[in-house]
């Protein structure tokens, strides 16, 4: 079959070379100009999406911001993986997600969103607790501004706004004030073909700062550990709520909701309305079958089961500098065109990041320093540790860094989470 992927910032990569190596044509559009070297020599590359959804069969969109052409696409006929115009907001505008949860019969958290910073000082001055600062829009796409409150009287958080006020309010034009909630911090995903959500499901454990031990800036995600089961209670409290509203969207695609779960209730936090990453690359290591197939097949809304691994699998990233901030000073002097080496010529459960090939020597492109993502399987979380871990050993590459606890808290969360009754 032939399929065209349109990319934000080529994330969905990994996935488009899957596509091709299972036998099917590719064409990737990228639209960022900083990224628009990434994939080189891996997949055929086009510069105008547009002119190439006669020849596609399946067209797949890999973040939001796609979801009014997704949805025009998909009146015309046209068989669509993506977004919608409904699940693009669920993402981008997080107080109208957090009303969507509710409306749906989902447990939320007291939020409010402000445009201005006084009013947001105001509000955690009149009602002091602890809370935490989320931007909205394409500001949330910036990890690092997310700031969590460890005083309950709210006063860091009232110095954070000040200082986000004076250095970064042309950035942040709209945020969330939410209230803090401690627990386990747990998602849960699944592909939904515009009929119904597809079985098994997908519970996850995101690592979002930089350095091990939790320590350091937000990123966008610096490790994941995953397991698929076919019954969640924590899908069934939160996702499977919204079945209906995404029926009414159309909406084909991966979905997943993070969540903090304690012993009063599970409180989802944020909508990743698109496959997630690293995690979709962590899901090419656990599903056993065809992704083409398969992405044929929900777009087309059809009933499909898909095929897994039992046990755990973990994705590792593999990062450079200035990764996770934008710099291209730095970029340009530590990591542009940097060479990936193998120790051991076997790149078995290495998905590819912002990275090109250049006759056969795999360089970093980008600028942002998202190199590769590195898997492991295993019945065990141990077990998917060590492979992984393993496979991590065989790869060189200048200045690289990566988390080294991805999935260590297996033992302390699952039992939190069995004596709360959700697992």
């Amino acid at each position: 079959m032939k399929f065209l992927f349109v990319s934000l910032e080529a994330l969905s990569l990994d996935l488009t070379y899957r596509v091709l190596q299972e036998g099917h044509e590719v064409k990737l559009f990228v639209q960022n100009e900083t990224e628009k070297d990434v994939g080189d020599g891996f997949v055929e590359k086009v510069d105008k999406w547009e002119d190439h959804i006669g020849w596609a069969e399946v067209i797949v969109f890999d973040d939001i911001g796609f979801g009014k052409a997704a949805d025009k696409l998909r009146s015309e006929g046209k068989k669509v993986v993506g977004g919608s115009a409904y699940t693009d907001r669920l993402e981008s505008d997080r107080e109208f997600g957090q009303n969507e949860l509710a409306r749906a019969g989902v447990s939320t958290l007291q939020g409010r969103t402000f445009s201005d910073f006084e009013e947001a000082v105001k509000f955690v001055q009149s009602n002091p607790s602890r809370y935490v600062i989320k931007p909205s829009g394409k500001a949330q796409n910036e990890k690092e501004l997310l700031f969590v409150g460890q005083e309950a009287d709210g006063n860091d958080v009232i110095n954070v706004l000040a200082h986000y006020k004076k250095h970064w309010s042309n950035k942040i034009r709209i945020f969330q004030i939410q209230q803090f909630a401690s627990g386990v911090e747990v998602a849960v995903g699944a592909f939904f073909n515009g009929k119904e959500f597809v079985k098994p499901v997908n519970v996850n454990f995101e690592h979002k700062r930089l350095f091990p031990g939790d320590i350091g800036p937000s990123t966008g995600e610096m490790g994941t550990l995953v397991f698929w089961t076919r019954r969640s209670k924590i899908f069934e409290l939160t996702l499977e709520k919204m079945k209906q509203q995404l029926i009414e969207s159309h909406y084909v695609g991966y979905i997943d909701i993070n969540c903090i779960a304690n012993e009063g209730a599970i409180y989802p936090l944020e909508f990743t309305s698109r496959f997630g990453y690293p995690t979709i690359s962590i899901h090419m290591e656990g599903v056993t079958g065809e992704w083409g197939r398969f992405l044929y097949l929900i777009a087309c809304g059809e009933e499909v089961t898909l095929e897994t691994k039992k046990g755990f699998q973990i994705g590792v990233v593999i990062a450079v500098p200035p990764f996770p901030f934008t710099d291209d000073r730095t970029f340009r002097k530590f990591s542009e065109d940097a060479i990936v080496l193998f120790k051991k010529q076997d790149t078995t459960g290495v998905h590819l990041g912002e990275v090109k090939k250049d006759g056969n020597d795999w360089r970093i492109a980008g600028r942002s320093g998202y190199a590769l993502v590195v898997t492991g399987s295993g019945i065990t979380t141990e077990e998917a540790r060590t492979q992984a871990y393993h496979r991590v050993a065989n790869i060189m590459i200048p200045n690289m860094f990566y988390r080294t606890d991805i999935g260590a808290k297996w033992i302390s969360d699952s039992d939190l989470l069995l004596s709360f009754g959700y697992l």
